[in-house]
């Protein structure tokens, strides 16, 4: 009992951290403020608020201007967000989107990104899906020509990523990338996938074969990612998939385009 009274103890929220938080955060939006100004914002006391600045001034992430007492961010705060690449940034804001539409359809969803030669997993449903014939997560690579998710974001990312892509893949030694030798079908089955707007692909697992549909996610009139959907071929047929998932996918790349841009 108390080891269990220790541990509740230790995992109750620091109320002086958070409020340190929230002064940075509210600063950081203001740019530059005066003790009251933040005080009122965030209906903290004044003496609360001025040792939090100055808290936060000793530790260099504010600078007090000794014209006027208002404070302002150090770029000290920058370094808090380097960790916090756009990679990381997709799967925070897709994160919510891919769990809500995964439990509607329970087929496993993704959104993955290219990496080198390959399209990186950046976050799954696999996990909570019952359906995932073989089990993807975050950090899991898929061939760029052999993969829903490549032939979407290839087919529609700029003409000289694509480029620069084909001619790497022609180079490749692996099984997957050897079409990439074939121009003449690689552009076949990118013209393809541009023309229908999404990916599509099969391939054969040890249950059941698998088909994969993926959809490009644009934020400013640039491809930053797909959104994937995997299921069994034979218990969706591929028409029906495509009407069903097609128009949900489409409505999962938005909101996630939405929520970034």
């Amino acid at each position: 009992m108390m080891e269990l009274s220790g541990l509740r103890e230790a995992t109750r929220p620091i109320r002086a951290l958070n409020r340190g938080l929230q002064v940075l955060t509210e600063l950081n939006r203001l740019e530059r403020a005066a003790i009251n100004t933040l005080a009122s914002a965030l209906r903290l006391p004044r003496t609360t608020t001025y040792r939090i600045l100055e808290t936060l001034r000793l530790a260099g992430y504010v600078e007090r201007d000794p014209h006027d007492d208002c404070y302002r961010p150090t770029i000290q705060v920058r370094a808090l967000s380097e960790g916090f690449d756009e990679e990381a940034m997709l799967s925070h804001v897709a994160r919510p989107h891919l769990t809500a539409l995964g439990a509607e359809i329970v087929w496993p969803l993704a959104i993955a990104t290219p990496a080198g030669t390959a399209m990186m997993v950046r976050e799954a449903t696999d996990h909570q899906s019952p359906l995932a014939l073989e089990t993807y997560g975050a950090g899991a690579r898929l061939p760029m020509l052999a993969s829903a998710a490549g032939r979407a974001y290839l087919a529609h990312c700029a003409q000289a990523e694509r480029t620069a892509l084909l001619d790497a893949l022609a180079r490749s030694a692996a099984p997957d990338d050897r079409v990439a030798g074939n121009r003449q079908e690689v552009e076949r089955i990118l013209g393809e996938t541009r023309s229908q707007g999404y990916g599509l692909s099969h391939r054969a697992r040890r249950v059941s074969d698998e088909t994969s549909l993926a959809l490009p996610v644009p934020v400013k009139g640039r491809v930053r990612a797909v959104v994937t959907v995997r299921f069994a071929s034979t218990a969706v047929a591929p028409r029906s998939a495509i009407d069903q998932f097609v128009p949900k996918l489409r409505e999962l790349a938005h909101s996630i385009e939405r929520d970034l841009g």
